[in-house]
């Protein structure tokens, strides 16, 4: 159990460290959106299993609930997050924010 709890932790630090590169190496605003809605999302949702296997682990009734209530707070990011991606997205169209697109200067060849 303890070697499974171990492998959902790395793999949500593995989104984690994927949605930061992207956040950091994006060229604008939008795309920069896309890694922090999807990969910290996958990210929580490996390192809340990896807590709830090890409160599933110790077979009592508080660390039943204790993983119940990580299930619900998974569930509740699940569908708070592209509600809050999609607000933020709209936030920048409204203020008028340009995608950015790839232009090629005239004195480079």
């Amino acid at each position: 159990m303890h070697i499974l709890t171990l492998i959902f932790l790395l793999l949500g630090l593995l989104f984690f460290t994927g949605g930061t590169v992207g956040i950091l190496r994006f060229p604008d605003f939008y795309s920069r959106l896309h890694p922090a809605g999807k990969l910290d999302t996958m990210g929580l949702l490996m390192a809340m299993a990896a807590l709830a296997l090890y409160c599933f682990g110790e077979f009592s009734i508080a660390s039943l609930f204790t993983g119940l209530k990580i299930i619900l707070i998974v569930i509740f990011v699940f569908i708070t997050s592209p509600t809050a991606t999609h607000a933020i997205i709209d936030a920048g169209v409204r203020a008028g924010l340009e995608p950015w697109t790839k232009e090629k200067r005239k004195d480079m060849p």
